[in-house]
């Protein structure tokens, strides 16, 4: 896992993630595609070395921040733990591979069910070597990283190769607008100067609805939140 030089995200008290290090930024939608998802291209969007992105849902100029926190007076308290996330886990384990789940991460991005199963079940029963195949996948595309897949031989997490960048999720099947999918080992520090643990991927609230704050817990589904801006719908 790279981490960049003077790459950060700063959480701002009630306020805005200032991103810092010239860090890319994207946006990816979900799209279900029979019995499956996946992700595709969205739009482009500005690159800067240093950006703000909303964290209160209200912007007019998703994905970045106009001041909106400040009209509505944003409650943006962090109550996410800041144990480590292994410490929140639980572990299902099977016969080749085994499997952490801290589900209080859950960004509902639905890629832990596949065609050929759940990642609960095909951890199971990894023996098997298209379970082995089809539950390290659907644990890699948990863009929350709720979901990490161990090989229990090397007992390695098997994680997917990203370079430090930060995407904004879209989700069509859902007709919302989804979080902030930080990636790559991007430290995030806490409006109180602390720094949560450094994972290879995380999901970050922008809709302002979480009671996990910093972090995504799918309110934006139930919410339909939307930035309003997005043509895909």
């Amino acid at each position: 896992m790279l981490i960049l030089k003077n790459c950060k995200i700063k959480i701002i008290k009630n306020g805005p993630y200032v991103v810092t290090g010239n860090v890319p930024l994207e946006e990816d939608i979900i799209l279900y595609k029979g019995q499956e998802n996946k992700y595709a291209k969205g739009q482009t969007l500005p690159q800067a070395e240093e950006y703000a992105l909303c964290r209160c849902g209200k912007s007019k100029n998703m994905p970045f921040c106009d001041g909106s926190h400040s009209k509505v007076q944003f409650d943006g308290t962090e109550k996410a733990s800041k144990e480590p996330y292994l410490n929140q886990a639980e572990l299902i384990e099977g016969p080749d591979l085994a499997l952490t789940d801290a589900a209080e991460l859950c960004a509902f991005a639905r890629f832990c069910h596949k065609a050929h199963g759940d990642v609960w079940n095909m951890t199971e029963e990894s023996d098997n070597s298209k379970n082995r195949e089809e539950a390290i996948r659907a644990a890699c595309d948990c863009p929350a990283g709720r979901l990490v897949v161990w090989d229990k031989q090397t007992r390695e997490a098997i994680e997917p190769a990203y370079t430090p960048s930060i995407v904004i999720l879209q989700d069509t099947d859902r007709q919302c607008s989804g979080p902030i999918w930080v990636r790559g080992g991007i430290p995030i520090e806490s409006s109180d100067g602390s720094i949560y643990e450094i994972r290879n991927r995380v999901t970050l609230c922008r809709c302002g609805e979480s009671t996990n704050k910093p972090f995504c817990d799918a309110s934006h589904v139930t919410t339909k939140f939307s930035d309003k801006k997005i043509e895909h719908f």
